[in-house]
């Protein structure tokens, strides 16, 4: 079966690559859709094929024009651009095209008109809340696109029920269980980069958004670290919201000292190395369905902290230490004893790696795929 999987950003590039990898050694015909790569990126096809399809003009003026309103612009005209006028050419060519993220609503409800008919659409809801409603234009219409596909993967309950919720029906939602992940692995350089510990070391990883509740855990730390707790606590990732007053009152409060910051996109090796060097994983969203860096940091078998939303309301006991979502003295209460006892953080540790251990596999992931792409074609024949 010949099968387009689209992420047009690489919103979820380790993920695509996983899928796209587990597929192929299935036997699919797969080929990957989006932008060039950048030098973070660590995506090595193996028996699929990768084309930089999106945002080829606005990525080469990148280095030279920043991230700011300029540059989302351009972006964003050339992908309207794209989607409305550009070839089809291996999207209508496949039997399936699967698309992961879609980065601005009002240009793929073009795309997916143009698509419609001429091949099978699938589309993987990450997020019900597609965007955590802090993406204005850019998610504004994303329920309505729902209703231009075939089928929908999802990868929980917690989703499924919110997308029926909405009044999506029931027959055309599959879930699949996300399997974990592995980020690639840090080299020496990446390891030599990040400073060793000397005292315990709290660490939340991956993009910096309102909803991940990066202000809820500085809040909680800086009542630990008033109350005489010696530990540090690292943001290691790239910002979409303007975190300096965040660090501010940190510096302003005198523990400047024990918050490291590493900021922007970094490598994947680079989040490898801070996850080795941690001895607590945050996770204290507001919201959530599914998270894959909490996926990519169970192997690590480090103490894992997280709010009850999505996902992590199902966790079995004792995998995470769960705080309520959105309370800052109870995420405060749970760090006070994996920060204090070494023994509990490394049971915490190992109850996290164990889990990981018993999840499905990319492949338990392709076969189930599959079965849904043959269904797909078959009922359009």
């Amino acid at each position: 079966m010949k099968v387009a999987m689209v992420d047009p950003s690489l919103f979820t590039g380790r993920y695509d690559d996983s899928l796209c990898t587990a597929l192929a050694e299935e036997g699919q015909d797969v080929t990957l859709l989006g932008r060039p790569m950048r030098s973070t990126d660590a995506i090595v096809p193996e028996g699929y094929e990768y084309a930089p399809r999106f945002f080829r003009h606005s990525e080469a003026l990148r280095a030279k024009l920043g991230e700011g309103k300029a540059f989302r612009l351009i972006k964003a005209v050339e992908y309207g651009a794209t989607a409305a006028l550009g070839a089809l050419g291996a999207l209508e060519r496949s039997d399936v095209v699967h698309f992961q993220w879609l980065p601005l609503a009002p240009a793929d409800r073009i795309l997916l008109r143009r698509l419609k008919g001429r091949t099978a659409l699938v589309h993987t809801v990450h997020n019900a809340d597609a965007y955590h409603a802090d993406a204005g234009v850019q998610g504004r219409g994303y329920r309505a696109l729902l209703d231009q596909f075939d089928v929908l993967i999802v990868h929980g309950e917690t989703t499924r029920r919110a997308l029926e919720g909405q009044g999506v029906p029931p027959d055309r939602i599959h879930v699949t269980p996300h399997p974990p992940m592995r980020l690639a692995r840090a080299g020496a350089q990446d390891l030599a980069a990040v400073p060793d510990p000397t005292v315990p070391r709290l660490l939340f990883f991956g993009t910096i958004r309102p909803y991940k509740g990066v202000d809820l855990l500085i809040e909680a730390c800086l009542s630990l670290w008033r109350s005489g707790l010696a530990f540090d606590l690292v943001l290691a990732g790239k910002p979409f919201m303007d975190i300096n007053p965040l660090i501010d009152s940190v510096r302003a409060a005198g523990f400047g000292d024990r918050l490291i910051t590493d900021l922007g996109f970094l490598t994947e090796g680079r989040l490898d190395a801070h996850m080795a060097k941690a001895d607590i994983i945050l996770f204290p969203y507001r919201h959530i369905d599914s998270s894959g860096a909490f996926l990519s940091a169970l192997h690590h078998g480090k103490a894992i902290v997280t709010s009850d939303a999505g996902m992590f309301a199902a966790l079995p006991e004792g995998v995470a230490v769960r705080t309520p979502a959105g309370n800052a003295p109870a995420l405060a209460q749970a760090l006070l004893r994996l920060i204090e006892s070494t023994a509990i953080r490394q049971a915490a540790g190992a109850e996290a790696r164990a889990y990981g251990e018993t999840m499905g596999s990319w492949k338990d992931m392709a076969l189930t795929t599959i079965g849904i792409y043959r269904s797909v074609v078959t009922s359009q024949a």
